[in-house]
């Protein structure tokens, strides 16, 4: 097992029962200039969540799943929910070749013993990434008519709905 991450759970408020952000991506981000192509070049500070996720997404380093998926079981574990499945949320990019949220799910299943129900949730158009999309009503917008929910797997079912932004 490996060790868990240190996070800083943050309670999110939404059409749900209990939300959480297990800590923010980023801690500080300094503007340094512009590079040779005349895009903006960044110093920033991730925190230890944040900096395994940025791994596993941008750079496909498989490595640190256990410490995301033991960081997330740990403060499932510091609960007491009864959850019935992991849902993971379907991603903006289907092309990408990591898919963070569904290995992790995959992963945090086998730690925990719960189902993971990918068909639970599925993406019926397409949307960009809202990593750079701030307002909620702007989200709340794009991702309007999104997703397709299927009620025969999810009805009367307490599910953790786990995504990476």
């Amino acid at each position: 097992m490996a060790a868990p991450l240190q996070t800083r759970p943050v309670k999110l408020a939404g059409s749900w029962t209990q939300g959480y952000a297990l800590d923010v991506h980023t801690s500080s981000s300094r503007y340094l200039g512009d590079n040779e192509f005349g895009h903006p070049v960044y110093e920033t500070v991730r925190t230890p969540l944040g900096e395994a996720l940025y791994q596993l997404k941008y750079s496909g380093n498989r490595s640190v799943l256990p410490e995301i998926a033991e960081s997330v079981r740990e403060f499932l574990s510091s609960r007491t929910w009864r959850l019935d499945a992991i849902v993971p949320v379907p991603p903006s990019n289907a092309r990408r070749a990591v898919k963070p949220v569904q290995e992790i799910a995959a992963l945090l299943g086998q730690l925990t013993g719960l189902p993971v129900c990918g068909s639970c949730l599925t993406k019926v158009k397409t949307t960009p990434e809202l990593k750079n999309v701030y307002g909620r009503d702007e989200r709340e917008r794009l991702l309007n008519g999104a997703f397709r929910i299927d009620r025969r797997l999810t009805t009367g079912k307490r599910l953790l709905l786990l995504d990476d932004l």
